[in-house]
Order: C-alpha cells, then structure tokens, then sequence
C-alpha cells in the first residue's frame, strides 16, 4: 500500500567534511524528527572526498535507512555536486538543499516545509546576518551588492544555497543545461511562486572551509557572466565614450590648424599615455569577450556535469 505522505529530500553536498558530519547527522536527526507527517530521506554528494567524510557517511547510511550517499568519481566542484543531488532526488515532492558546514542550521528545515505546504513553490532561506569576517565578509558582501545591480533579472539578495524546491520546480531545475552553474540564479530564473524564510546564518562548525578564495572568484565570475549583458554593454559604452573623445580632440586641432593658431609640439608622455590607456581598454574588453567565449566554448562540448563512482560489485 503506498503511502499517502509527502515525501522530502533533502540534499547535501560533502567535500572533506569528516569533522563536521557527526555534528551533522545529530542535528539532522533532531530537524528531521521534527517532521513525523512527512517521509523524510537525506541525500549525501561526496564530491571526491579525501579524507574518512566517505567512510563515516557510508557507516551511518548502514544504520539510518533514511540516509543515501552519491559518490562522484572525483573532485567536480559543488555546483555540480549539488546538481548530482537534486537529479537523484527528483522523486520527492520537495527538496531542500543546503551545505554540510552547519552555517545553514538544520533546524530551520521544518520552517522551509511549513511555507512549502501554505503553497509556495520556491522557499529561499535570506541571512539576516552571517558571521563571517575579514576579506570573505567583505568579498561576500561586495558580491552581493553589486551583482543585484547588474544581473539582468531580480536575484534576491543574500541568499545561498539553502532553501526549498518542490516537485514542479525541480523538475525545471533539472531541465537546464549550463555547466557554469549559479544555483541561487537559476532557481530565480525558474520562477514559480516563492516565499522566504530568515535566519541568522552560523559560524562553520569545524574543519576549513572547502570553498577557497580562488573558487569563490570563480564562482563570482561564473554568477556575473552567466546572468548579465552588462560588462559587454559597458566595454560597448567605454568604445563610444572613448571614440567620442578622441574625434572631438581631433576636430579641435584641425580647426587650430585652419586658423592658424599656433600648436605645441606634443610629447612623447602624452602619447605614451594615451596609446597604453586605449590599449589597457582594448586588451580588458578582449578579456572580457573572452570569459563569454570560454563560458561558449565550455557548453558546445556537452560533457557531464559529473560522474557518479559506482560500487564494484
């Protein structure tokens, strides 16, 4: 007889997490039990861990029948991870993904699924605060202040990868194709009707964090270029602007000329200047064409996401 309860997922990635999974698994445990009307099932992506993560997940899925585990056959990055989770878990009627670190508290999982069942599709869970500090609070909140004023749809602000999707909204998830991947973005593209829950963001519970500052410009970098025109724009604006410039400057010197009006000479410092600040202009828009060209490069070549390590049997 099949039961007529709704069913939750909720989706993990793991990268060398083995100081924080037992602290992990306690405090899922307690959210999760929170929810006795809905069947729950947690979803594990270990994204080429190097370290006992592997080991002490694999341990605990031969204890909770509740727990599942993906092992990728490498490192493929936590997008794709995250990606490798839903795909898995699109059977459920909802999925709430999030981190493994604890800086998104499980206990906030039953406060996503009571704004899932009052009918929103889409629940973002917004940081009221975080507790972040130094260079990555400030590169955190530069991003997201200057992202919401150039990407070319509304992203809310201040939010991550924890949240809620139900089954509709996964399954449109599921349909796009990019490899450079800016899940908060494309959940906003998919629309649907949202809600949003707060919640004071923590500090990560142990360990490093597995998000270096080389991966979060990368990150950046793929969450501007794959959801903005602007910096084109921009370098398209600069072009005029500059071309603008250096024809009235010609003009003026020509009309001294006709009138006779007598010319310095110009110095080797002046066009010494002006030839390294139109190239410096010419090889930054070349840079620029050349992530959305990388970006293109990347997607004709069709490969997977990731690759799931299968068990020999």
């Amino acid at each position: 007889m099949t039961s007529s309860k709704p069913t939750l997922a909720v989706v993990i990635p793991v990268f060398n997490e083995q100081e924080v999974i037992p602290e992990l698994l306690r405090r899922l445990t307690i959210a999760l039990g929170n929810l006795p009307e809905i069947i729950c099932e947690v979803v594990f992506v270990d994204d080429g861990s190097s370290d006992q993560t592997h080991t002490l997940l694999t341990q605990a899925c031969e204890t909770d029948t509740r727990l599942q585990l993906i092992r990728l056959s490498r490192n493929f990055g936590h997008q794709p991870a995250l990606t490798a989770g839903i795909d898995h878990a699109s059977h459920a009627d909802a999925v709430v993904t999030m981190d493994a670190d604890l800086q998104d508290p499980p206990e906030i999982i039953p406060e996503l699924v009571a704004a899932w069942r009052n009918g929103a599709q889409v629940v973002l869970a917004v940081r009221r605060s975080r507790q972040d500090n130094g260079i990555r609070r400030l590169g955190f909140d530069f991003f997201h202040r200057l992202f919401s004023r150039l990407t070319d749809f509304p992203i809310e602000r201040n939010t991550g990868t924890f949240g809620l999707l139900d089954r509709q909204a996964v399954a449109a998830f599921c349909q796009l194709p990019e490899r450079h991947r800016f899940f908060p973005g494309l959940r906003a593209w998919i629309g649907f009707t949202q809600a949003r829950v707060y919640y004071d963001r923590q500090e990560r519970a142990a360990g490093t964090p597995g998000q270096t500052l080389r991966r979060l410009v990368h990150y950046a970098l793929d969450a501007l270029f794959s959801f903005s025109y602007l910096p084109l724009r921009l370098m398209t604006y600069l072009g005029v602007f500059v071309a603008g410039a250096g024809f009235v400057a010609g003009l003026f010197f020509i009309i001294r000329r006709l009138l006779g009006i007598e010319i310095a000479q110009t110095g080797f410092t002046t066009l010494a200047t002006l030839s390294l600040f139109i190239g410096g202009i010419q090889l930054i828009g070349i840079g620029i064409l050349g992530e959305y060209l990388g970006r293109i490069y990347d997607e004709v070549k069709k490969r997977p996401l990731y690759v799931v390590r299968k068990n020999r049997s």
